[in-house]
């Protein structure tokens, strides 16, 4: 499972989920005009990634505009992620041509925002959950994908 991404934000190079094996990458699936995303998951993700070093639990955003599309264009984007104070990186989720929904989101079978999915190390699939997280169970199974990792050599 890759990202389809038109564009990134708040990054340099732009990073690919292949590279990122060996730690914990989270996932959060938003749109901007999404009050679910706004009040509960962004800020999550933003606490998540502050939380951890970025080799241990990788954070990435991916904006996925399935409705409202005249409404969410990138520079909309950028303005929201600076008014959020949102610094882990942000994918926008490639639109698909004749389809109200992105090409990231069919193909990983999201069914709205906000959602978050999890993988291990190994970059295996390991949750995806639509709506709400609260932070104890997330941070109980960031927690339990950490250990299965076992420890990081010195």
């Amino acid at each position: 499972m890759e990202l389809d991404v038109s564009e990134w934000l708040n990054v340099t190079e732009p990073p690919r989920l292949a590279d990122l094996r060996g730690r914990v990458v989270m996932v959060v699936a938003f749109q901007m005009h999404c009050q679910g995303c706004i009040v509960t998951a962004l800020p999550q993700a933003q606490r998540v990634h502050d939380a951890f070093k970025p080799e241990e639990v990788t954070v990435l955003g991916l904006h996925c505009v399935f409705e409202n599309h005249a409404a969410a264009d990138p520079d909309q984007l950028r303005r929201f992620v600076a008014e959020q104070r949102l610094t882990f990186p942000i994918a926008i989720d490639t639109p698909t041509e004749g389809h109200p929904v992105p090409q990231t989101m069919r193909a990983w079978q999201l069914g709205g925002t906000p959602t978050i999915v999890l993988f291990d190390h190994a970059g295996r699939l390991r949750l995806r959950r639509l709506g709400h997280a609260e932070d104890l169970r997330l941070g109980a199974m960031l927690g339990q994908l950490l250990t299965e990792r076992g420890p990081r050599p010195a």
